[in-house]
């Protein structure tokens, strides 16, 4: 999937499929289920951007033990 760098966690969790919702995007980063590169991330105002790419060009959106999505900035 193809995202712009500069979004809210929330916004890609939701258009990765990852959450129906912004409401249950946030409450499952407020209950410590969201992982960005397998980092936990507790915050729900959080930004993903150009910082956040691993080396080869994507970044990696846990939900879970079960759900992975891999983003791939424009």
């Amino acid at each position: 999937m193809t995202v712009q760098t500069t979004n809210g966690l929330l916004a890609l969790m939701v258009k990765a499929g990852l959450a129906l919702s912004n409401g249950e995007a946030r409450r499952l980063v407020e209950s410590g289920a969201v992982r960005v590169n397998d980092k936990l991330v507790a915050d729900p105002t959080a930004k993903i951007g150009d910082a956040d790419l691993l080396p080869e060009g994507v970044i990696k959106l846990s939900v879970g033990k079960k759900k992975h999505a891999l983003l791939r900035p424009v």
